[in-house]
């Protein structure tokens, strides 16, 4: 009785289910109970998630305590119930995504990434050879239907993203956005010195495979919420992590009920991508114009004591 108490995780209600559905616009006629359960109904919650809640670090900069919380119940406050349009960083948004599945009945749990150097926002301008991998800092989930588990990751926010479940199929490839594929190998990492460890590596391309760029690595082992509260610790506080110091807004973009592109913030210019071609949408040079634009651009709406808190911070404009 003891060990099935320590496994149980925070389920939502179907009060709050319902309310999770408004929010992220899910279409009536998948709301009916015989349409939930397998992968037909994964793939349309993952995509109405990621165009719905964007991912976001905003409680970094723009909170009185700076402070990123993984409790399920504040975190559908803060992205659900507060009607301000709020997302989350990686850990939230999967977080939250991973406990809407477990209340739904889905077999899912919760594991931990390395993101590879080569889709830092950095990436281009330093010849970052993709040849390193960070330590733990990504939560992705996994999911099992039907026998088969899937990578679940609606929290990425860069370059190579999944916008769909991937089946960990060593060697599947999958189309993604417009020319852009994905590719799961399982495999050992640059830096393993044992050539016996394998991890499962997600690639994009965006050439129609010339060219794969690792985009993280990853295990199929459990992490704890005790492991992540670590990581967030870190990911959240360290002066070495870049979410410290840049504020970031990944929205996705849908079109007939399709994943067609992203709309991006990235401290003071605003870019919208969309089937492989980018735009830059606005350049910003005060904190009036990136508060404007994160309602305009992505209908976010931070209170007069949330907008004030950046002040003083690297971050600000």
């Amino acid at each position: 009785m003891a060990s099935e108490l320590l496994s149980e995780r925070s389920i939502y209600s179907v009060a709050q289910l319902n309310q999770y559905y408004e929010r992220i616009s899910l279409p009536s006629s998948h709301r009916n109970a015989t349409e939930r359960g397998g992968l037909p109904f994964l793939m349309v919650l993952t995509k109405y998630q990621m165009a719905a809640i964007p991912f976001e670090n905003l409680e970094l900069h723009y909170s009185p305590h700076h402070n990123i919380s993984l409790d399920p119940q504040h975190l559908f406050h803060k992205m659900v119930g507060r009607g301000t349009n709020r997302g989350g960083y990686c850990m939230e948004n999967n977080c939250l995504f991973g406990t809407v599945l477990r209340s739904l009945g889905f077999n899912v749990y919760s594991v931990g990434a390395r993101v590879n150097e080569a889709v830092r926002s950095v990436a281009a301008t330093a010849g970052l050879s993709g040849q390193k991998y960070d330590g733990w800092n990504h939560m992705l989930n996994i999911v099992t239907v039907d026998n088969q588990q899937y990578l679940v990751d609606v929290g990425f926010g860069a370059g190579g993203s999944p916008i769909h479940p991937l089946p960990l199929i060593h060697g599947s490839v999958s189309v993604n956005i417009g020319p852009q594929k994905n590719r799961l190998l399982r495999q050992r990492i640059p830096q393993h010195t044992d050539r016996k460890q394998q991890l499962w590596c997600l690639e994009h391309s965006n050439d129609d495979g010339l060219i794969w760029t690792p985009t993280y690595a990853f295990t199929d082992i459990e992490f704890l919420p005790e492991d992540f509260a670590i990581m967030n610790y870190w990911t959240s506080t360290h002066p070495t992590s870049w979410f410290t110091k840049v504020i970031i807004v990944v929205k996705t973009l849908l079109e007939d009920g399709e994943v067609v592109g992203h709309v991006t913030l990235l401290q003071n210019e605003v870019k919208r991508r969309i089937r492989g071609r980018t735009e830059i949408l606005d350049t910003l040079s005060s904190e009036e114009e990136r508060v404007r634009a994160l309602s305009q651009r992505f209908g976010i709406t931070l209170s007069k004591e949330e907008i004030c808190a950046i002040r003083g911070m690297v971050s600000e404009l």
